[in-house]
């Protein structure tokens, strides 16, 4: 909104008003905002939760320091929420189609959060929604976020194009394609031509190749979109962990984002150049914004929880955001913290039925999933039971600390990704 008042006064001549015109200005700009907001309005929400008696429900697993987060105040997303949308709605351009879809994926997982957080605290159920429920409502998403990237007009991108100086046997630079086109390329890291087609995967449907690709590119929308927000809830069990790893994912994506909306950096990475992008740095930067300053309440010990209504979206945003910006397939990659977490329940639950039925006995691989538990929970388990090796526990805001080092290398070995060939 304060984008368009300011181009009005710019027209006018009003002095400083053409500031606005900056993406760094109102990048930062959004990122001031969003830490003055999610600080100052977190302490009147979490204040309004415990009035509430909107506190969380702790089940005894024989964790350490478990049973002292009982009563803490959940639902606090909503912090995120508000923190993020506001500066957004003030600094962004509001006709940019990706800022709209953000909007969209932000308010839409949100809401399927809080009815999860809403089930859990006033029904007293403690599963929540229904899975099938929230599978229809990140499918949903997937949908609208597929069928709008796949049917807008707005949605084009300017293909990469390597100059190669046979002399030198090299490639002398990189320019782009002189029109905009709709297309279902995307970046993939590690090879020399880092462009993939998902036309690739159609091949086979002969005359209904263009419309089986965007088949095939919706379905891998619904795949990341689902797992990624899911991958995003199971983080959130300990203080921190999830807003912190979020909030570093943040900054890797707003490089990207940035990287790909600016021709002399695209071209330096020899990525695609992506018009209209640039608008979502400023998402970006509310983004991280939000998550650190909610984690002046969140860290430990934590005053607040996000709870689903902060965790899904979270991981809805990150899971779109890079499929935007062509980039969702380096999401192994930068949400390498959420993967682990994934994995480690998967492997849990695959390995424990497989011997429950092979040997009639269960056994597990971790002493208890996601994965952060494992370091939590005393005794051993798997590799460590078989060698007898003790296993000491690690303090709660250790592990935090050293998740949060492992995400920052991740975001690193993203960005340097795009120019390992």
């Amino acid at each position: 909104m304060l984008y368009y008042l300011f181009t009005y006064l710019d027209q006018l001549d009003f002095p400083g008003a053409g500031v606005f015109k900056y993406i760094s200005f109102r990048s930062g700009l959004a990122l001031i905002l969003s830490l003055f907001i999610s600080t100052a309005i977190g302490r009147r929400i979490i204040n309004g939760l415990k009035q509430l008696q909107i506190g969380e429900t702790v089940r005894e697993l024989g964790l350490e320091g478990q049973m002292s987060k009982k009563g803490t105040p959940t639902m606090g997303g909503i912090i995120i929420i508000i923190a993020i949308l506001v500066p957004v709605l003030l600094c962004a351009r509001l006709d940019n189609i990706y800022l709209i879809l953000m909007i969209i994926t932000t308010l839409w997982l949100g809401c399927i959060g809080f009815a999860d957080d809403y089930i859990k605290v006033f029904r007293k159920n403690k599963d929540g929604l229904q899975g099938r429920f929230k599978i229809i409502g990140q499918v949903g998403l997937g949908l609208i976020v597929g069928i709008v990237l796949y049917m807008s007009p707005d949605v084009v991108i300017r293909e990469n194009i390597e100059v190669f100086n046979e002399e030198k046997n090299a490639v002398e630079s990189v320019n782009f394609h002189p029109t905009e086109t709709k297309s279902t390329k995307t970046t993939i890291p590690f090879v020399k031509n880092n462009n993939f087609d998902y036309a690739l995967l159609a091949g086979w449907t002969g005359k209904y190749k263009t419309e089986a690709t965007w088949v095939i590119f919706v379905l891998v929308v619904i795949f990341l979109v689902t797992a990624v927000s899911n991958g995003s809830n199971l983080t959130d069990g300990l203080d921190g962990l999830a807003a912190g790893s979020s909030a570093i994912i943040g900054v890797a994506l707003g490089i990207l984002a940035y990287m790909s909306s600016h021709a002399e950096f695209a071209s330096f990475l020899n990525i695609m150049f992506i018009p209209g992008a640039q608008e979502l740095v400023i998402f970006a930067a509310a983004f991280i914004g939000a998550t650190i300053g909610f984690l002046w309440y969140n860290s430990y010990p934590a005053q607040v929880f996000m709870g689903d209504t902060g965790s899904l979206t979270l991981g809805g945003i990150i899971a779109v955001f890079a499929i935007i910006i062509r980039k969702e397939l380096l999401i192994p990659i930068f949400c390498g913290i959420f993967l682990a977490e994934s994995l480690s329940v998967m492997i849990q639950v695959f390995y424990f039925k497989y011997t429950k039925k092979r040997y009639g006995i269960g056994r597990r691989v971790f002493k208890m999933t996601p994965l952060h538990h494992h370091f939590q929970k005393a005794g051993n388990a798997g590799i460590d039971a078989i060698i007898q090796k003790p296993f000491n526990i690690v303090p709660e805001s250790k592990i935090v600390v050293r998740f949060w080092l492992i995400g920052i290398i991740l975001a690193a070995i993203t960005i340097v990704t795009l120019k390992m060939r």
